[in-house]
């Protein structure tokens, strides 16, 4: 009996050290099956360049004629809706691809599908910005930009329109570049911090302009946007800015900028085929932006000599330039969203190179409205305009409009 017991308890042993061994192999071959899955995990496939693509947008629709007491009363450059015959108006249709498409380079290409060929031909497709930048340093502190932008003279003219309180550019500092665009290579500097703080003044609702560098310099054609170049010198351009960040979060921003250059006149009303077409056409701005929080206040002013229309001779000659807003502001609180009150001045007395004959302005308007931000896709805008506007070319030298009008814009945020 005692060989039986014994060899009992060896069967008895091996059996349980192969048990033991089997579960040990089970729990390695899990853990081996485990790893194998992290590393998986671990393992990172490269983005293809347009899987790096972002897509938004946005749409503003405006009704401009409540309260109008007069239909004679335009604005070209505001938008063609103004007055007699105009009705509901889709002033912009925006869409925005952009990205990194890889460590250096980044693109920004928007087009919009509610630009207007004409009064009667309106709602074309037209491409706003195609640019490409392309980064000198690894922090992207030094960039070159390449293609159709925004030209950087003036804060409101980089400032996107769909940030704007006001429902349209100043005439004194938009009239130097129609579109605020043009073709051409631009250089851009501002270190790391400051392109975060310009960012943060965009997406916190305070109404920043953008990053555009502290720094700008650049060489563009001067004929305005999707415009073919007329002559063989190109404009030059350059700005300085600043936005001061004080110690109680209230940021300050203070900008100069120049640009100079020949334009050519491409409309001209007068019969005489011989007139001049190429202009001197130069100007120096200064920006001065308190940002609203909660209050705020926004000025800017231009001097400069131009192509503009003169009634007594009835040509276009170089002429001095004058003119700027100001703009104060309250942002408040409602609920999770913003209401923003403002009144906005502006004048300006000089010619518009891109219309007719470099029309000749004197404008005086003052624009009482607010904006609500019902929520982050939907805003809208009431504005109550007094306006004061002559406007004088070849076909029309004696032209003085005055009016006032209630302005109603929707903007949609995709």
């Amino acid at each position: 009996m005692k060989p039986f017991k014994g060899f009992l308890c060896l069967i008895t042993t091996c059996v349980i050290s192969l048990t033991a061994f089997s579960q040990n192999t089970v729990v390695e071959q899990k853990i081996v099956v485990e790893q194998k899955k992290e590393e998986k995990k671990e393992v990172h496939t490269p983005k293809k360049w347009y899987d790096k693509i972002s897509l938004r947008g946005y749409a503003q629709l405006r009704y401009n004629r409540l309260l109008e007491t007069n239909e004679k009363l335009k604005c070209e450059q505001c938008d063609r809706s103004w007055g007699e015959n105009g009705g509901f108006f889709i002033r912009r249709g925006r869409l925005i691809f952009s990205g990194d498409v890889s460590d250096r380079l980044y693109i920004y290409i928007q087009p919009d599908i509610a630009s207007n060929v004409s009064n009667s031909f309106q709602n074309s497709f037209q491409i706003r910005d195609a640019y490409f930048d392309l980064a000198l340093d690894t922090k992207k502190e030094f960039r070159l930009r390449f293609g159709q932008s925004k030209i950087p003279y003036g804060f409101e003219n980089m400032q996107s329109s769909q940030n704007r309180l006001a429902l349209d550019r100043a005439d004194a500092t938009n009239s130097p570049v129609a579109n605020e665009r043009d073709l051409g290579v631009f250089f851009y500097y501002a270190s790391a911090e400051i392109r975060e703080r310009f960012s943060f003044l965009v997406k916190s609702g305070l109404k920043g302009s953008g990053d555009y560098g502290v720094f700008a310099f650049g060489l563009y054609n001067g004929q305005n946007a999707n415009k073919a170049e007329q002559n063989n010198s190109p404009h030059v351009v350059s700005r300085i800015t600043y936005p001061f960040k004080l110690k109680s979060g209230q940021i300050i921003e203070a900008a100069v900028q120049a640009y100079t250059g020949k334009f050519v006149i491409e409309k001209t009303a007068t019969k005489n085929k011989a007139v001049e077409t190429e202009f001197i056409d130069r100007r120096v701005a200064g920006t001065l932006v308190i940002y609203p929080q909660p209050f705020g206040f926004q000025a800017e002013y231009n001097v400069g000599e131009g192509p503009e229309f003169n009634p007594s001779t009835m040509k276009t000659e170089v002429k001095d330039l004058n003119g700027g807003y100001a703009q104060v502001m309250y942002r408040q609180k409602v609920g999770e969203n913003h209401i923003t009150p403002f009144v906005k001045y502006q004048y300006y007395q000089g010619g518009k190179k891109h219309e007719i004959d470099a029309r000749r302005y004197i404008v005086k308007d003052l624009e009482i409205g607010a904006e609500w931000q019902l929520k982050d896709y939907f805003e809208l805008t009431t504005i109550y305009t007094i306006s004061d506007r002559t406007y004088e070319d070849a076909a029309l030298p004696i032209n003085n409009q005055i009016g006032n009008l209630l302005r109603l814009q929707a903007q949609f945020n995709f």
